[in-house]
């Protein structure tokens, strides 16, 4: 994440929270805010340690 609470952090690691605040604020423009959607429909589904092992 390259701002906010969460800056330095990837987003897979970025509380569900703060993406539900988004959804309902609305997500930023461009690459950023296409891939804060992608994450929070992979953690509604529960596959967010599918993009962990790809971390390690």
């Amino acid at each position: 994440m390259p701002f906010g609470k969460f800056k330095g952090y990837y987003l897979v690691n970025i509380p569900e929270y703060y993406y539900v605040w988004y959804k309902r604020k609305g997500f930023p423009q461009g690459k950023l805010g296409r891939m804060m959607q992608e994450m929070d429909e992979i953690k509604i589904n529960g596959l967010e340690d599918l993009i962990r092992k790809l971390i390690k």
